[in-house]
């Protein structure tokens, strides 16, 4: 369940987006998408492949400019800030893929994703990043090449989290992982939803996703086409054939 508030009882979502319009060149990849995210909640946004999910996430963490429409962090426009101001004022995306650094040491990347961190708060959170995740302690001074694709994951969400983020954007998590990892991931990502981050989480997993969230958003070739709690949407016809199999 969203805590208290989570829907915007606190004086309004944590983040909200009206209108939002992104273009590739003259290709018009996102059409006026509206969604919103309260404080504690994990949000679900599933589609197909080329829906649009990752250029959503890129435009809210600046990666990808927009071209109409607004997006507004605890109430504060951000639609013109650069990446580097959104980590600052707390959003964090873990990209698609993983994207670690291969040759550098688990605790090498840890530090960077620690880089906007005061120096003497950075090794205490590396620590609750060892505490979270055991195995990475284990091989903290082996390169992140060497992982397994799972660990690899959890080092990427370690990043990400480093940054103490309000916001987490996780993309395509389970994405390239074995069966046997997958549900690991997900109950990886509910713990942390369940020590109070904020979560947005972009899946092709429909099940996977909206089985863990408190709400979620469909997103069909850059349009929403329907929203409800997660559990509504795993039960919603359209949903259920489109992208649960059933």
């Amino acid at each position: 369940m969203p805590r208290e508030g989570a829907d915007g009882g606190n004086g309004g979502p944590l983040l909200e987006i009206k209108g939002l319009v992104t273009h590739y060149g003259r290709i018009e990849a996102l059409h006026e998408v509206s969604l919103h995210i309260g404080e504690g909640e994990l949000v679900a946004l599933v589609g197909g492949n080329g829906a649009g999910k990752t250029t959503l996430l890129r435009t809210i963490s600046g990666l990808q400019p927009c071209s109409a429409g607004d997006i507004a962090f605890d109430g504060r426009a951000i639609t013109r800030f650069p990446p580097d101001k959104r980590v600052e004022i707390g959003i964090a995306q873990v990209p698609e893929g993983r994207q670690v650094f291969g040759p550098m040491s688990v605790e090498d990347n840890l530090l960077l994703g620690g880089f906007i961190r005061p120096r003497g708060l950075v090794s205490e959170d590396i620590g609750r990043m060892f505490g979270m995740f055991p195995v990475l302690e284990q091989k903290r001074q082996q390169p992140a090449g060497t992982l397994s694709g799972g660990q690899q994951q959890m080092l990427a969400i370690a990043r990400g989290l480093m940054a103490r983020p309000r916001l987490l954007l996780l993309d395509e998590p389970s994405m390239g992982l074995a069966p046997n990892l997958v549900e690991g991931i997900f109950a990886t990502i509910q713990s942390l939803k369940e020590q109070g981050t904020t979560i947005f989480l972009v899946e092709q997993n429909a099940f996977g996703a909206l089985s863990i969230a408190d709400r979620g958003y469909v997103l069909e070739t850059g349009r929403i086409v329907v929203s409800d709690t997660g559990a509504e949407l795993l039960r919603n016809e359209k949903v259920k054939e489109a992208y649960l199999g059933l």
